[in-house]
């Protein structure tokens, strides 16, 4: 466990000046660790793992091989931002894996919230191993655990946070910032010129949009989460409100209800807004959205997301509420 003690001297990481010296100090480390060989990274497009790509690929270029999985519970447009950072912008060396078929049948059905987390994570799993195995030369594992995960759960981050370390990968570790906490990782990720939206996202749990599909996921409830969501990250974007508040989403429950569409009966399911502030997650109080925004939110969502016609808010803070559904 000493190794994986943040060294006292080391200075919080605040300001550009110091995200350069982070840098270059890691840099120097990586070359020095991973010489000319390969390093594997699973890339889910958060900001650990991205600021750990951009440091590698500064660092060894095209001897990093970053698998992104998009296991079909990723929000609108975060696989092909993906593409777009790491591949057209920075010439990475990224493979990526559309397994969302593979995903989606085998949660089809399964309604319970820990065992949808068990296939989600050992789906994960298999998928990468699978392209682990495909690559020649890889003797490096990149992670992007960072100090928060040693200090809560050991010095091995769950990849995408859905499960373990595969047990046939015996590769060596490369985690260059696991001494930083989430605020430094930002700061650095911005010196490394990452775009705002993925420095600064949201919290999102590793089985992405699956716990905000309650009950057994189905394609088109699944869509309805997605649209309904960009609709309220644009809204709250253009309204001031990005960045002011910690965490925002939206849920579609599994059941439906009564409404009215162009003077005809509908049976549609609702959106549960959720928007919420925390300093540690441990408790959380609600935004006080204003209620013409409000308004217009549910305008949108109840006009361009198909399958819906209520839009709900939750009022419960935490506790007695959790932040997420599931």
């Amino acid at each position: 466990m000493e190794n994986n003690k943040r060294p006292e001297s080391m200075d919080r990481i605040t300001t550009p000046e110091l995200a350069r010296t982070f840098i270059d100090e890691q840099l120097a480390a990586i070359k020095a660790q991973v010489g000319g060989k390969k390093v594997l990274l699973a890339l889910s497009g958060g900001v650990d793992s991205s600021v750990v790509a951009a440091l590698l690929i500064k660092a060894i270029g095209q001897n990093l091989v970053c698998v992104h999985v998009n296991h079909g519970l990723l929000r609108k447009g975060e696989p092909e931002q993906v593409i777009e950072v790491f591949r057209n912008q920075m010439n990475a060396n990224l493979v990526y894996v559309d397994a969302t078929d593979r995903f989606l049948d085998k949660l089809a059905g399964v309604s319970d919230p820990e065992q949808k987390r068990k296939i989600i994570g050992s789906e994960f799993i298999d998928v990468f191993a699978e392209e682990a195995a495909k690559q020649d030369g890889i003797e490096f594992l990149a992670q992007g655990t960072i100090y928060p995960d040693i200090l809560e759960s050991g010095p091995v981050k769950s990849h995408h946070n859905v499960g373990g370390l595969p047990e046939d990968l015996h590769f060596e570790l490369v985690e260059p910032i696991k001494f930083l906490f989430k605020d430094e990782v930002r700061v650095v990720g911005k010196e490394l010129g990452l775009p705002d939206n993925m420095v600064y996202r949201q919290p999102f749990p590793g089985p992405g949009l699956g716990v905000r599909c309650p009950g057994a996921i189905t394609r088109e409830r699944l869509a309805a989460v997605r649209e309904s969501d960009a609709i309220l990250r644009e809204e709250f974007a253009r309204s001031g409100l990005e960045g002011k508040v910690w965490q925002y989403f939206t849920v579609v429950p599994d059941f439906k209800s009564t409404g009215v569409r162009d003077g005809a009966r509908t049976f549609d399911w609702p959106v549960i807004i959720r928007a919420v502030n925390t300093r540690d997650a441990m408790s959380a109080t609600v935004e006080n959205i204003p209620f013409d925004l409000m308004e217009h939110i549910v305008e949108r969502i109840t006009h361009e997301v198909e399958g819906v016609n209520r839009v709900l808010y939750d009022f419960t803070p935490k506790p007695t509420g959790t932040i997420e559904y599931e």
